[in-house]
């Protein structure tokens, strides 16, 4: 019978082949896709979350675990999607704003928030405002992640929250954002929803939004 402790194990200690190897004997014995994917997968990612608050993880842990629950969700994902009651946590446009062309921290982000059970759409970098604003539109999301590593670029940021607030979106549209230059003052400043000083916090920050 599949373990998804070891699963979730797996995904903790970045072992892709295992983790990989795990999900499809879970699913060969008949282990509902997303209860695999509650009950291994988002749990492990809390755990990483975790760690990485603590400084026992660093980015490249970060990544190897990522890459894990990431190759056991390609595995799972085409089932989940043909059970007409499963549905995200959430649905996050993420991007980094215009002219910045850093990804790494938006990356580790997107990962996070996609262990945490969120649809994560991921628009890539150097992201203008009208194309966030169509992306929730297209989507119908609940949430926007926005991501900047340059104080010149950071300011943008004002500009996808004009952009959602002169589309009607703003009150359906919570915001969210980081990088190195952001603040939580920043954030209130810009009138953003809140701010994450890392990728574990932005989904602390997701989770406890749709918790409210």
């Amino acid at each position: 019978m599949a373990d998804l402790q070891a699963l979730s194990q797996a995904v903790i200690v970045g072992d892709l082949e295992s983790a990989r190897k795990l999900t499809r004997q879970a699913i060969d014995d008949g282990i509902d896709p997303v209860i695999i994917f509650r009950e291994a997968l988002v749990p492990a990612m809390d755990t990483v979350g975790k760690k990485m608050k603590a400084q026992e993880y660093y980015i490249p842990e970060v990544l190897l675990s990522a890459r894990a629950m990431k190759g056991s969700a390609e595995i799972l994902r085409p089932l989940i999607a043909l059970n007409p009651d499963a549905q995200p946590t959430g649905r996050v446009v993420a991007g980094t704003v215009a002219g910045d062309l850093h990804d790494i921290g938006k990356n580790l982000v997107c990962m996070m928030l996609e262990g945490a059970g969120f649809e994560v759409i991921d628009l890539g970098t150097n992201v203008s405002p009208d194309k966030f604003v169509q992306a929730c539109k297209d989507k119908n999301a609940n949430m926007i992640a926005l991501s900047a590593l340059l104080t010149t670029t950071m300011v943008r940021m004002s500009d996808v929250v004009r952009a959602l607030d002169a589309a009607g979106l703003r009150g359906k549209v919570k915001v969210m954002v980081g990088g190195a230059p952001v603040t939580q003052r920043f954030a209130d400043e810009i009138g953003a929803d809140g701010y994450a000083p890392d990728a574990a916090g932005a989904a602390d920050l997701g989770k406890a939004w749709v918790a409210a």
